[in-house]
């Protein structure tokens, strides 16, 4: 037989593109339409309803950037189609290949009620199947006109990233209003082929399974009357009867689809317009539900849920019912799909306690499993966190990125840092927007790494990002996909029954230790500064909140802010989403941020304030409030008296025009370029500098990547550096004993001021950058007279090691990583901590001199400049703490780390207070002191051992204890944990190394 493959496949293309897919409508009328268009931010949906509409016609330009319209279309249907299936088919000017990233709609009847999401791939509506014939039509569409910002040239930059700047032209144009005749039976036509041609193109060619579906669709094709689509259709679709019934063989790769929308809580849109893009598809998957018996949806984000409920109490009632079936499923169990590299070790930890409790609340369902398919890599402190929270699984797609090391497992236990596993899938599918394309099917056949030993995975299925969800086009597909031979078979399951029937056939997969790190975004680690300085202020003024709002509760009965500190927390956890946190969202996302961050950290102070006046009482005796977990001016952890002071800190001109600060512990040299080339532990007689280097050493860098401007730093950014050693000053600070260092570079300023606190072994230094570059990179730099293969950085609940050197490809890839408050390097008998006050990416290099020894080489991340998708990105003034930190054990790194990000704060009372809750172990860190969650009154305290070592340790409670409880991150009782002994309010706590616990006191 003459070889006919590639024009038969050709014939298939051209038909269905000019001639099936146009006959699915095969006779349509126009609406009348009129609109709309709110004169600022979106109006309540009564509002829009009741507004004075102006005629408009297709074709006519609307929407300027971030607006809002509100279309009315009316019309009748023609008696001639009585008994058919009617759509109203809505386009507002869409681009079928931006789903999620354009204009949206969400369609309501006149009295208000939701119907269905507007959306370039979901463009119809239902007006009913079959229709009477002369049926009056009304309907109303809210239009956003969102703006594209990232378009086919991706990456530019541009002013539509904020309302302030996007200007008012027009985006869109009506491009169709009209009532249509759906030929469903073209409709199956289309969806037969579809899938027939795209399993086809995926078979070997030599497949004898391939050509038996060539032939089925010639057939099809040859009974196709070009010209009478629809009056032909239905014998077309009976040649392929039998190839779409031949079964999938035994072995086949098994998938389960789980109906999906990842929509991101903001990123090229503002947070208000993630309100309404979760009402749309949460509008448009009831009603796909409605449609489709065996469908399933997922949605994950209890921020989200809380939205609809709030913003949109129509949709609303109809997701809870949709949940009570069974078939609208909370996922995740996380209050936002966030980052997981930055966020601290309480709010990743109240993550799971807000989202978890959510669902619970509201629909009497707990996740066993985390969702997060699309955060940027994962700190190896989560495991025990996913645990902790009463969870036993993790889903994540995005570890397919990674640019360098393909990941070598699709099904595996992860282990963190103590050692706990979770039961983790990465689909190979490669994507969490499956369209359930053939080429996506197969793919994830061909990509399994665990065949042999499973068969199961899963695919999110629905288009994402920017929500839309799941279509009935995928809907269909996959119910030919069931069961077809040359194919996986897709079945329609749930999170938990995928995880389940995975964990069943394969009980003992593979394990990863450590970080899952995605070789791709490290940029997030530093972009848009001032978020990232936000969080990290809010997450510790909670800490204080909690702490002394509960000592003072306990002490003085002072009213404890439940509602208030519940609130703030959800407002800084929905900050910490993946787009947020990492800087890769519109200029719109931080400017709200920061304002965000500011109104936090004006009501947390105002309750800080409060309660520490409540504690201090009237009088004049100078108190001063530790909130780090230990001692610090002979004032122990989470009390207050007169701060201890000791020893002093001079500072001595040198010959050369540098200056030496000494405070007995530490001798620093500056330069009269204001660099340090010297820091000695005098204790210990050793130097922390490197032989002919210099530290506080601030390093630019040319910082254009390929790709992901906001996102991504290449490797290539190393190639180029300027060492920004002219100082312009040099000068005493103020005080007498500190150091002034004035430099000025391209468009920018930076002012540092060096200090040596008494009685301290740490070098402080503040840095003011006054920042007007463009596509530039900032690091500050201490190379160190240091030899080790490894180095400490913090993440949750304890720390995690990198390696200095590059010897496999994996290392070399990590060449800009995450840390917490510290870094930390040692030899065994000497140590050196780097810490800080707000940023998290740095690398760590080495190298060997001359003289044999090795320099490491400690570099601070401090400011990027990207221009996509925020142009102006971290333009201004920023200000930065660090702190070197020489004889530094592990120990020491933890203590300073939490010292710089908690200050101490004075006031005036009547006396010394007694710490709420005690440890008699530096190595167990108390991260949170609060009052529980349900009102009781209880005491809720979490710790964890934070050195890497075991611990015994006893917990001294300063009130009178009934008893305790060890729980859960939700307060709930282990019930496989046996509660320990309380003797008079001291309780005895043995831990593993990083193992982290809390207690519930219950007060007498």
């Amino acid at each position: 037989m003459h070889d006919d493959r590639t024009l038969v496949e050709a014939r298939l293309r051209r038909v269905l593109d000019e001639r099936i897919r146009p006959a699915v409508y095969p006779e349509s009328v126009p609406l009348e339409v009129a609109v709309w268009h709110a004169p600022g931010e979106p109006v309540p949906v009564a509002e829009g309803l009741a507004a004075d509409v102006e005629p408009v016609t297709v074709g006519s330009r609307w929407g300027a950037p971030w607006g809002t319209s509100w279309f009315r279309v009316t019309g009748t249907v023609p008696e001639a189609w009585a008994g058919r299936t009617v759509e109203a088919v809505l386009d507002l000017g869409f681009d079928e290949n931006m789903p999620g990233f354009q204009c949206e709609g969400l369609v309501y009847r006149p009295d208000g009620t939701p119907v269905k999401g507007l959306n370039p791939r979901n463009q119809w509506v239902r007006i009913g199947a079959p229709v009477q014939g002369g049926e009056e039509v009304r309907l109303h569409v809210e239009a956003a006109s969102n703006p594209v910002v990232m378009d086919y040239r991706p990456f530019t930059p541009t002013p539509l990233g904020d309302l302030e700047t996007a200007g008012s032209d027009p985006q869109y144009t009506l491009t169709r209003m009209d009532l249509a005749v759906l030929d469903e039976t073209v409709w199956h036509l289309v969806t037969d082929l579809e899938v027939l041609g795209e399993l086809m193109a995926e078979l070997p060619v030599d497949a004898p399974r391939r050509w038996e579906i060539l032939r089925a669709v010639e057939r099809a094709l040859d009974a196709v009357d070009l010209q009478d689509v629809g009056g032909t259709a239905e014998q077309a679709r009976s040649r392929l009867t039998d190839v779409l019934a031949a079964p999938a063989v035994p072995s086949a790769h098994r998938i389960s689809a789980v109906g999906h929308a990842h929509i991101d809580s903001a990123w090229l849109w503002p947070l208000r317009e993630t309100v309404r893009k979760v009402a749309r598809t949460a509008a448009n998957m009831t009603a796909l539900l409605d449609d489709e018996p065996d469908f399933v949806f997922a949605m994950s984000q209890a921020q989200q849920w809380a939205w609809v409920k709030e913003h949109r109490p129509e949709v609303w009632a109809r997701v809870k019912k949709a949940v009570a079936e069974g078939r609208f499923v909370p996922a995740g169990g996380m209050w936002v799909e966030s980052d997981t590299n930055m966020p601290g070790s309480e709010a990743m930890a109240r993550q799971f306690v807000h989202g978890k409790r959510f669902f619970l609340d509201e629909f009497g369902v707990e996740n066993d499993e985390a969702w997060l398919p699309d955060t940027f890599g994962f700190a190896a402190g989560l495991p025990q966190i996913i645990k902790a929270a009463g969870s036993r699984y993790l889903l994540t797609q995005k570890i397919s990125w990674s640019r360098t090391n393909r990941f070598p497992h699709h099904t595996f236990r992860w282990e963190g840092i103590d050692g706990t596993r979770i039961f983790t899938h990465f689909p190979p599918v490669d994507t969490y927007n499956c369209s359930m394309r053939g080429a996506e099917i197969a793919h994830a056949v061909r990509n399994f790494k665990d065949k042999g030993a499973a068969r199961h995975s899963l695919a999110p299925t629905g288009w994402g990002d920017g929500g839309g969800g799941t279509t009935r086009e995928m809907v269909a597909k996959a119910a030919r996909l069931r069961d077809l031979e040359g194919s996986a078979t897709v079945t329609w399951e749930t999170p938990s029954a995928f995880f389940a029937k995975a964990e069943a056939e394969n009980p003992e997969p593979p394990v990863w230790v450590g970080e899952l790190y995605l070789e791709l975004h490290r940029a997030t680690l530093t972009s848009q500064a001032g978020t990232k300085q936000g969080n990290r202020r809010s997450e510790h003024l909670l800490r204080e909140a909690e702490l002394w709002a509960a000592t003072a509760a306990v002490r003085t009965g002072f009213p404890y802010p439940y509602a208030d500190l519940d609130r703030i927390w959800k407002t800084v956890l929905l900050h910490q989403f993946h787009d947020i946190l990492p800087g890769s969202s519109i200029a719109w996302v931080h400017r709200e941020a920061r304002a965000t961050y500011a109104r936090v950290a004006d009501e947390l102070g105002g309750i800080i304030d409060a309660a520490q006046r409540a504690l201090a009482g009237e009088g004049s005796v100078p108190l001063l409030f530790n909130a780090a977990p230990h001692t610090r001016s002979g004032v122990p952890a989470g009390g207050a008296r007169p701060a201890e002071m000791s020893g002093r800190t001079t500072r001595t001109e040198r010959p050369d025009g540098g200056h030496v600060l000494d405070n007995g512990l530490l001798r620093v040299g500056v330069d009269a370029r204001g660099l340090v080339d010297s820091a000695l532990d005098l204790a210990a007689g050793r130097e922390t500098i490197a032989p002919g280097r210099t530290g506080n050493l601030l390093q630019l860098h040319q910082d254009l990547p390929n790709m992901w401007d906001a996102w991504d730093v290449d490797e290539f950014y190393r190639n180029t550096v300027t060492d920004l050693t002219d100082a312009d000053e040099v000068t005493p600070g103020d005080d007498g004993v500190t150091v002034r260092i004035v430099r000025t570079f391209g468009a920018s300023r930076v002012t540092q001021v060096l200090s040596l606190p008494p009685g301290e072994k740490r070098l402080v230094v503040d840095t003011e950058v006054d920042w007007h570059e463009t596509e530039k990179f900032l690091k500050l730099a201490f190379p160190l007279d240091l030899h080790t293969d490894r180095y400490a950085s913090e993440t949750q609940f304890g720390h995690f090691f990198r390696p200095t050197h590059t010897n496999t490809s994996w290392e070399a890839a990590k060449f800009e990583a995450c840390n917490h408050r510290f870094v930390h390097l040692q030899e065994p008998d000497w140590g050196v901590a780097v810490v800080n006050d707000g940023t998290y990416g740095h690398d760590v290099t080495r190298a060997v001199r001359g003289d044999g020894g090795t320099t490491t080489t400690v570099r601070v991340s401090l400011l990027r400049a990207p221009r996509f998708p925020d142009p102006e990105t971290d333009q201004g003034v920023h200000r930065f703490r660090h702190a070197l930190v020489p004889g530094a054990s592990i120990g020491d790194a933890v203590r300073e780390g939490w010292s710089v990000n908690l200050p101490e704060r004075r006031l005036h009372g009547a006396g010394e207070v007694a710490p709420l809750v005690t440890v008699d172990r530096d190595s167990v860190v108390v991260t949170a002191v609060k009052l529980a969650d349900d009102g009781s009154g209880d005491v809720v305290v979490r710790f964890h051992e934070a050195h890497g070592a075991r611990a015994h340790a006893t917990l001294t409670a300063g009130f009178p204890v009934a008893g305790v409880e060890v729980t859960d991150l939700l307060e709930r009782p282990l019930a496989d944990t046996a509660p320990p002994a309380v003797d008079d309010g001291r309780i005895t706590v043995r831990l593993r190394p990083f193992e982290l616990t809390t207690l519930r006191l219950k007060r007498a």
